[in-house]
């Protein structure tokens, strides 16, 4: 088959393939330049550049700077499409979104959280808007505000099923039956909801499936329904470009089926792990002690949260798995050795055009 080409407002990707922004500092530069010069579209993740121990003001200005240097680092190393991922709940993401915009990026992806005032910060029509959403009825919600605040609607939606690894847009009990919230499912009810918006605003608005999406055989049955591309993520972690280090990456070989669980995020949200000796020992002491001169996450409860998700999660980036958090989708159990991306890529694209 032909593989199709990923149109998202102006930019069109040579392959149908959107690599998931995955913080903290998982999907930097290096991850995402390759991904762009392979043709799919590469996606930096802005969550956690900062030092999580400064204060305000100097966390601030190191995510910042941080952030404009994976900008130009990315663009160094490619021509591709580098898209950069905004979380909804970090306290300063108003300011990491104008610093992007005002480096040029192109495509802004959003999520955790809803992006109704998303237009007012980015007014220029020519950089690309990607809500992530969880359902038809989120999708209609942000179309609708938009269409009606800013007489703008979005360039493409990424829709993230239950399968998805890290902050999950569902609740515990939805979780507990996924079937029931399928891709399968909820990808023709939003494709049904954001026909008005594509007849008013003239075009287009593609949306990329992801969560569980793990081969080219996922890939050819999103494209069958009718998205016009996949989100993937957990496949890029276990490559040789991925910024995490070798432990992290070896947890993703080790793990077990059952190993991969639902958690309480400190910010609220359930969330999508591997069961390590992190999680293990928290089960049995409970609560750890948390300074937090700076509240990176607006809905983050130091007072009760368990412990502080960004150090857990930089703990890991890092390699001390035993005292870090490790984000992966549901399919994590399925990785079996590290690759390039290159390989990995060309190994999907095998498989698509096989079937």
């Amino acid at each position: 088959m032909e593989i199709p080409k990923l149109t998202i407002g102006n930019m069109i990707a040579d392959i149908p393939i959107v690599q998931g922004g995955m913080g903290v500092r998982v999907s930097l530069a290096s991850l995402s330049s390759a991904v762009a010069n392979e043709g799919g579209i590469g996606t930096l993740s802005s969550i956690g550049l900062g030092d999580i121990e400064a204060l305000k003001q100097e966390y601030e200005r190191m995510s910042r700077e941080a952030l404009i240097r994976e900008i130009h680092k990315a663009r160094s190393k490619t021509n591709g499409h580098i898209a950069v991922n905004f979380m909804g709940v970090l306290s300063n993401v108003d300011d990491l979104i104008k610093t992007a915009i005002a480096e040029g990026v192109k495509m802004i992806i959003f999520g955790a959280g809803l992006p109704t005032r998303l237009p007012e910060l980015v007014s220029d029509h020519s950089v690309n808007l990607v809500p992530i959403i969880s359902s038809a009825r989120v999708a209609e919600l942000i179309l609708r505000v938009w269409d009606k605040r800013y007489k703008r609607t979005a360039d493409g939606l990424i829709l993230e099923g239950p399968l998805a690894g890290g902050h999950l847009g569902f609740s515990e009990e939805q979780l507990e039956h996924p079937e029931e919230y399928s891709l399968e499912k909820l990808l023709p009810e939003v494709l049904e909801s954001i026909k008005l918006y594509e007849d008013k605003y003239g075009k287009k608005i593609p949306v990329i499936a992801g969560g569980g999406i793990y081969d080219g055989k996922d890939i050819a049955r999103m494209l069958s329904l009718g998205a016009s591309g996949v989100q993937m993520a957990t496949r890029f972690v276990c490559t040789e470009e991925c910024d995490v280090s070798r432990e992290f990456k070896q947890a993703y070989i080790d793990a077990r089926e059952e190993d991969i669980v639902i958690i309480k995020s400190p910010v609220g949200m359930p969330g999508r792990a591997i069961k390590n000796n992190f999680l293990k020992e928290l089960e049995i002491k409970g609560k750890q002690k948390i300074k937090c001169p700076y509240q990176c996450l607006t809905l983050c409860k130091v007072e009760s949260a368990q412990y502080c998700i960004a150090l857990a999660l930089l703990n890991s980036y890092f390699g001390d798995v035993d005292h870090g958090l490790i984000f992966c989708g549901q399919n994590a159990y399925r990785v079996n050795q590290i690759v390039t991306v290159k390989e990995l890529i060309q190994e999907l694209i095998a498989e698509l055009r096989a079937v």
